[in-house]
């Protein structure tokens, strides 16, 4: 016995259910009309990076939330890394490294001075010293931008959410 296939209206009405769903619990576009994406898009003025870990933090922030051509908002950011060794061979010599990253953020009104909002993300990500000096060096240099791209997204999701002022 086989299913009757189902009307075109029934289709539409099993297509459109997920929106419905969407809709009923208070879903926002965040580049929609009102949504913190517009409120930031191109309108925050991350502060000048002071090591090479800033310099990623600030590229990848500003590749989310665009460059400020006329800045309403100012952008603080201070990164700490750690470095773990995590793998270590009979020799005694670490094979593998866990990289660990703190970045705190302020979100301030550049009229008022006053900050709007702040905070504080953590993530991590590791790299492998088994191959040569460079092989080691160049994973140890990817793992240091995989963890800023990281830091990065939690802090830009941190500011959509935030309930900024209009």
């Amino acid at each position: 016995m086989s299913l009757p296939k189902p009307t075109h209206m029934r289709r539409r009405f099993l297509l459109a259910l997920p929106l419905l769903a969407l809709a009923a619990c208070g879903f926002d576009p965040v580049y929609g009309p009102g949504g913190a994406g517009t409120a930031l898009q191109n309108r925050v003025l991350v502060d000048v990076p002071e090591d090479r870990f800033g310099y990623f933090l600030v590229r990848e922030v500003e590749s989310r939330l665009g460059r400020a051509a006329t800045p309403r908002w100012g952008l603080a950011l201070t990164t700490t890394t750690t470095e773990d060794g995590l793998a270590i061979d009979s020799e005694g010599n670490t094979r593998r490294y866990n990289l660990l990253g703190t970045t705190s953020y302020a979100l301030r009104d550049l009229d008022s001075g006053q900050i709007v909002t702040s905070g504080k993300v953590e993530s991590f990500t590791g790299y492998s010293a088994t191959g040569t000096t460079v092989a080691t060096r160049a994973a140890e240099l990817d793992a240091q931008e995989r963890l800023m791209v990281i830091l990065a997204d939690l802090v830009v999701s941190r500011l959509y959410a935030a309930d900024l002022p209009q």
